[in-house]
């Protein structure tokens, strides 16, 4: 079955940055788009970056230009670049692909606080 796995998340200071990683399995991971969402307390999941088969990305407008989706097929893993680092980031950050239906890893918590 489909498996993802998020790591890299932590603590950091507002302008800091961070790198997450999602590990895929299961699935044909070069062939499918990828994404990441988050989720911050008391809101609604929300779609942070999406990056194709062929690598094309899109970007929410509160991330555009400080964060990077982008994808190693040989390794199955999806990366998410985030420089900048803002308090309004802090949020669960989940990997998310949809073979049939939505699929999600158990997700990987960044908190930005000085």
């Amino acid at each position: 079955q489909v498996r993802l796995v998020e790591s890299g998340g932590g603590l950091v200071q507002p302008g800091g940055s961070l790198r997450l990683s999602c590990a895929a399995s299961g699935l044909i991971f070069s062939i499918n788009s990828m994404a990441w969402y988050r989720q911050a307390p008391g809101k609604e999941r929300e779609l942070v970056a999406r990056i194709t088969s062929g690598g094309s990305t899109n970007y929410a407008d509160s991330v555009k230009g400080r964060f990077t989706i982008s994808r190693d097929n040989a390794k199955n893993t999806v990366y998410l670049q985030m420089n900048s680092l803002k308090p309004e980031d802090t949020a669960d950050y989940y990997c998310n692909v949809v073979l049939g239906r939505n699929h999600w890893g158990q997700g990987t918590q960044v908190t930005v606080s000085s």
